[in-house]
C-alpha cells in the first residue's frame, strides 16, 4: 500500500511539473509575443538612431539585421574552437556544418583558427588554409571532447608566444567546469533543454498506445534547473534564433549583454535559383515533367525530425487520393530509418539518400516547395534556411524558433500543429492551390533569406562579436556600432 501511494503521488508530480512548465512556456511565448508585436521592428530602431551609437554587446536583436562590414578587419584574432566533431561531407548535422560554414569562412578572411576536436578513423584535413590547425583527442567512451586532454592541449597553445584572443565552443564542447576560468568567451548554444520541454510534449501526445511511457519530461525540468545553474559559467551566449535568446535572459537569467544573438547562416554561393539545374537534376532522377507539385523532404530521416509525422499524413493521402499520387511527388533527400519506409509508400515518393553539398543545392532548384516536420524545437534548421535562399517557399512545425525567426508570416511559407491530421490538411491546401502563389511566397522567402541567413551576414556577425570581446578591456571601437 505504501508503494502504490509513493507511486501515485509520483506520478502526480510528474504531472503536475509538466504543467507547470507547460504554463510558463505558454506565458513566456505570450509575453514574447506581445512584446514583438508591440515594439519596434530592429530596422525601426536602428533607423530611429541614426545618428546615435549602439552599443553591440547589449543589442537585443538578431545581429544579422545589422548593416556590418565585409571588408578585410582592421585586425586579426587567433581563435580556439571547440567541437566535439568536425564534419565530414553529407554526414554532418546542424551543429557541425555551423561549424564548418563559419570557421573556415573566418580562416579565409586570415583570422588564425585552432580547432580542438575528436579524431576518428576517416578523418580529413584537406584544407588547402595554412592557417587551420587541427588538435586531435580520442574522444571520451559516450564520444565527447576529453575534457582534460583538450585543456591541456589548449593550454599548451595559449601559453605560446601569442595567447587567445577569443574562445569559441559550439555548445557544451568546452564544458562549464573548464569554461568558467576562460573571461574572453563565447558559447553558441544548438539547443538547450527548456526549448526541448516542447519537442518531449509532443513526443508524448504522438506516442501509440503499445509504446511505453518516457521519463522524459521529467527529467528535462531537472536539466533545465542544471543548466540555469551553470550557463553563467560562460562569458558569452550566442542565441541561434530569437526565441532562444529571449529564453536565456528570461528563464535562465543571463545578463542581457552576455546573450547575443546571431541567426544561422548558409552559403548564398552554393544555395541560389538556377532553373537549369533543377531541371537537370529531375531528368537525372526521373521525376516526370507531368508532376504539378512537386514537395521536397530532406536531413535526418528519425523519428525526433518529424518523419512518422510526414509518413502517415503521405500515407492517408496516398491510400485515399488516387489524384495526388498521378499529379504530385514527394522527393525525400537523406539518411536515416525512415528512409525504408518512405520507399514503401511507393512510386510517388523518390527517396534519394543523402546528398553533397552541391547536388543538395540542385534538390532545393527542383522542388516546388520544402517541407520540414520537425519535432525538435531547439536551434534553426540549415535545411529552411537553403530552401529560401534558393528561392523555395517552406513549410514547417509550429515552433517558436521557426515561427520567431524565419517563417514569421504567411507570406513566405506555412507552418502546422505537429499532428497527423494538421499535416496533411497543409499539404492538400498547397496540392489544391495556385502555383503563383507558391511562387509569390518563394520570392518573399527568399528576399528575407538574403536579408538574413547568408552565410556572409552570419560571419560578419560572429567575427564582430569576437573582436569586440576580445577588445573590451581596450581602447578598440569594435563593440560600438553607428547605423
Amino acid at each position: 500500500m505504501a508503494k502504490d501511494r509513493s507511486s501515485i503521488f509520483s506520478f502526480q508530480y510528474f504531472w503536475y511539473v509538466v504543467i507547470i512548465l507547460s504554463i510558463c512556456s505558454v506565458i513566456l511565448s505570450l509575453s514574447w509575443s506581445q512584446c514583438c508585436s508591440q515594439c519596434h521592428s530592429p530596422y525601426q530602431v536602428i533607423e530611429q538612431k541614426q545618428n546615435q551609437q549602439i552599443n553591440l554587446l547589449s543589442y537585443p536583436f538578431a545581429w544579422n539585421h545589422l548593416m556590418l562590414s565585409s571588408e578585410p578587419p582592421s585586425k586579426l584574432l587567433k581563435i580556439a574552437l571547440f567541437v566535439k566533431k568536425w564534419p565530414q561531407k553529407s554526414h554532418a548535422g546542424g551543429l557541425e556544418r555551423h561549424a564548418l560554414t563559419l570557421h573556415v569562412a573566418l580562416a579565409k578572411r586570415g583570422h588564425d583558427l585552432h580547432i580542438f576536436t575528436t579524431s576518428t578513423d576517416s578523418f580529413s584535413t584537406n584544407y588547402s588554409i595554412n592557417n587551420v590547425h587541427f588538435h586531435f583527442s580520442k574522444p571520451t567512451p559516450a564520444g565527447y571532447l576529453d575534457q582534460a586532454s583538450v585543456w591541456e592541449q589548449f593550454q599548451a597553445q595559449n601559453s605560446s608566444s601569442k595567447p587567445f584572443d577569443i574562445v569559441h565552443t559550439e555548445s557544451a564542447g568546452l564544458r562549464y567546469t573548464r569554461s568558467r576560468h576562460v573571461t574572453n568567451l563565447a558559447v553558441t548554444w544548438h539547443g538547450i533543454a527548456y526549448e526541448t520541454i516542447h519537442s518531449d510534449i509532443i513526443q508524448e501526445l504522438l506516442r501509440s498506445p503499445q509504446e511505453p511511457q518516457t521519463k522524459a519530461l521529467n527529467e528535462r525540468a531537472t536539466k533545465v534547473v542544471e543548466e540555469v545553474k551553470f550557463f553563467p559559467n560562460y562569458a558569452h551566449h550566442v542565441a541561434t534564433s530569437d526565441h532562444a535568446g529571449d529564453i536565456l535572459k528570461r528563464v535562465y537569467m543571463i545578463p542581457e549583454e552576455r546573450v547575443h544573438i546571431i541567426l544561422n547562416g548558409v552559403d548564398q554561393q552554393v544555395f541560389k535559383p538556377d532553373v537549369s539545374r533543377g531541371n537537370e537534376f529531375k531528368k537525372r532522377h526521373g521525376i516526370p515533367d507531368s508532376k504539378s507539385l512537386v514537395i521536397g523532404v530532406a536531413g535526418r530521416l528519425v523519428k525526433d525530425k518529424g518523419h512518422p509525422l510526414m509518413f502517415e499524413a503521405l500515407k492517408n493521402i496516398i491510400a485515399e487520393n488516387s489524384s495526388f499520387q498521378e499529379s504530385s511527388m514527394v522527393v525525400v533527400a537523406g539518411d536515416g530509418p525512415w528512409g525504408a519506409r518512405y520507399r514503401d509508400l511507393g512510386a510517388s515518393v523518390l527517396v534519394l539518400g543523402p546528398l553533397e553539398q552541391d547536388e543538395l543545392a540542385s534538390f532545393y532548384n527542383a522542388i516546388d516547395i520544402f517541407v520540414n516536420p520537425t519535432l525538435r524545437a531547439q536551434g534553426l534548421d540549415h535545411t529552411l534556411l537553403e530552401a529560401m535562399l534558393t528561392g523555395k517557399p517552406v513549410m514547417a512545425t509550429r515552433l517558436a524558433s521557426i515561427e520567431g525567426s524565419v517563417i514569421v508570416s504567411n507570406e513566405m511559407g506555412y507552418t502546422f500543429s505537429p499532428t497527423v491530421s494538421a499535416l496533411k490538411k497543409a499539404i492538400y491546401e498547397l496540392w489544391v492551390g495556385e502555383r503563383e502563389v507558391l511562387d509569390k511566397k518563394g520570392e518573399v522567402a527568399m528576399q528575407r533569406g538574403l536579408q538574413l541567413f547568408t552565410a556572409t551576414k552570419m560571419v560578419a556577425a560572429y567575427e564582430r562579436l569576437f573582436l569586440c570581446i576580445s577588445s573590451a578591456k581596450h581602447e578598440d571601437p569594435f563593440c560600438e556600432y553607428r547605423p
